[in-house]
């Protein structure tokens, strides 16, 4: 697989999810988007009615985090969560798994709300994309494997690495894990501490389909000068 410069853009989640986030400082994001035609834009949820009317006929998508960052809210909350943000304007939805009752082993638990999560956003736009953060600096190798095949079994079309906010980000090794765990029909999102192009291409060349990234503006400028592709 080629990964030329457009196609890298367009597995890009351009994102901002501080807490001082500004109005201007999202509105500067859904212009990068657009600019480099990234897959999405990602920030909190209180932002996306904004950015959907930013972005209306881009072809960038809005996308939002739900439980986010802990993943500890009830699944109720998730679920209104993610429909309200859906209803709002957000095509893809980005939840935190419930990491402390995976830990435990709780399956149906973790598996029930994610599934929540992924039909209450069905339930205001069926083309709607839930992706699952699971949290993986916090996680054994079986956990992860088993995130990931819970993801699977509750519809969801994305498997995540990370929050960004916990003590570990995106690593090869886990997204090679969670690619080899969902196998090739299913999304996986590398998130997390990715601020380089040679990064972002690692992560692909892993199995990565998606990359959440602050830094996609300096991605795409660090291969301006480039006029070469990336084999994959």
């Amino acid at each position: 697989m080629e990964i030329t410069k457009t196609k890298l853009a367009g597995m890009i989640d351009h994102t901002l999810l501080k807490p001082t986030a500004t109005r201007g400082d999202i509105i500067k994001l859904c212009g990068e988007a657009r600019e480099y035609n990234f897959a999405a834009v990602c920030f909190n949820p209180y932002w996306v009615p904004l950015a959907a009317g930013q972005l209306a006929g881009s072809g960038v998508a809005v996308c939002t985090v739900i439980g986010f960052p802990l993943g500890a809210t009830s699944t109720a909350a998730k679920a209104g969560e993610a429909a309200h943000a859906v209803q709002n304007g957000a095509l893809e939805v980005d939840m935190v798994i419930n990491i402390g009752v995976l830990m435990e082993r709780h399956t149906e638990i973790v598996l029930e709300d994610i599934r929540a999560v992924v039909e209450a956003s069905r339930s205001q736009n069926p083309a709607s994309i839930t992706k699952v953060i699971i949290e993986t600096c916090y996680l054994s190798r079986e956990q992860k494997i088993l995130a990931c095949q819970l993801a699977a079994r509750a519809g969801a079309q994305f498997v995540k690495t990370s929050t960004g906010f916990g003590p570990g980000g995106a690593a090869v090794e886990d997204v090679a894990l969670m690619r080899a765990a969902v196998g090739p029909e299913m999304g996986v999102k590398a998130s997390g501490g990715i601020k380089t192009a040679e990064q972002a291409l690692a992560m692909i060349k892993a199995g990565a389909s998606r990359i959440g990234a602050s830094a996609g503006v300096d991605i795409m400028q660090e291969l301006k000068e480039s006029a070469c592709s990336f084999a994959k």
